[in-house]
């Protein structure tokens, strides 16, 4: 019999769990809510893959542990492996997959609602209504189909936000290094970030942290846009600079901004702070501002997304086990 062993496993992925195990009488699955680290991986122990989702880096010794323990192969039920040492991971020989796709609309939906709650005003709305201040002026809001917004990456996330975008009737412009075929014949592509920056109202972020994108928004980036531009990244933290962002706040430069990722969020993303002193001034300044919306990365978080981030991961994990190579295998 195959044997699986799951770490991480959080209450809401436990009914696509369940639903994968009910699905697969002939693998041994078990889990637990710990995260995996050397002191964790004899819970794999006898088991040929494990199936992961962390923040916390996969290092040497968390890798050689699993392998120690006969672990062959690590499936993450996410897209990002920047955490993970994959000098490591070859020495020991595990083979790593990842959840490339698991539900591009959950990430362009949460990024489009973000961008219509600043145009529509709605955080300094509802500060109003929770004081029974019910006027309106002088909170008027924007219409969506009256803006130019700048998509930056057209990959599977951007494509489904910009079919929302278009349904609002938004102008639609867009820029990626690598153009996709079907939207260039449509004409929406620029040639430069620089004529993107100058032309939107609205820009969004659908790129991945890879190092050519550090700090892509920039404070010179920010000098080139229009005054008062709405940003908006659901994407990767490390895409801005956040000092940048601030200062252009302060002057005016970005009227509006929604973030859902940030460089630093590890440890600070994810946790309850309500009954603790919170440890980042910077955010705790942008969550005051009422033009500033942050999240703590959970645009991807739907039900939807989960399932997928589960069972993918399970089957890849799964095909691993067999012999097989799955088709979301990372090449390193």
């Amino acid at each position: 019999m195959v044997k699986l062993f799951a770490y991480g496993i959080r209450d809401d992925e436990k009914n696509a769990l369940t639903t994968w195990r009910n699905q697969h009488p002939e693998v041994e699955l078990a889990y637990t809510d710990e995260l995996v680290m050397p002191s964790t991986a004899a819970l794999a122990n006898g088991a040929s893959a494990a199936v992961v989702y962390q923040q916390l880096p996969y290092t040497r010794e968390t890798l050689a542990a699993l392998a120690q323990n006969g672990v062959k192969s690590i499936s993450l039920r996410n897209v990002g492996t920047d955490n993970i040492d994959f000098d490591a991971a070859r020495e020991f020989g595990l083979q790593v997959s990842n959840v490339p796709v698991y539900s591009p609309n959950a990430i362009a939906e949460h990024s489009i609602i973000q961008m219509s709650r600043l145009l529509r005003q709605t955080k300094a709305m509802d500060a109003k209504v929770a004081k029974h201040d019910l006027r309106w002026a002088p909170t008027i809001g924007r219409e969506v189909r009256m803006q130019t917004v700048g998509v930056i990456g057209t990959g599977h996330i951007g494509r489904v936000a910009i079919k929302i975008l278009q349904g609002f009737g938004a102008n639609v412009i867009a820029f990626d290094p690598y153009p996709n075929p079907e939207l260039a014949q449509s004409g929406i592509y620029v040639d430069r970030l620089e004529e993107l920056y100058a032309q939107a109202d609205v820009i969004s972020l659908y790129v991945p942290g890879v190092p050519a994108n550090y700090h892509l928004i920039d404070a010179a980036a920010i000098a080139q846009m229009k005054p008062g531009v709405v940003l908006v990244n659901v994407s990767r933290g490390n895409l801005m600079d956040l000092d940048a962002i601030i200062a252009g706040l302060n002057s005016g430069q970005i009227g509006d901004f929604a973030m859902d990722v940030y460089e630093d969020e590890v440890g600070l993303f994810n946790e309850d702070w309500s009954d603790k002193p919170f440890p980042d001034p910077k955010i705790a300044a942008l969550i005051k501002q009422e033009n500033v919306l942050v999240t703590p990365h959970t645009a991807f978080y739907t039900t939807k997304a989960v399932y997928e981030m589960v069972t993918q991961s399970l089957d890849a994990a799964l095909m691993f086990a067999t012999g097989q190579t799955p088709a979301i295998a990372v090449e390193y």
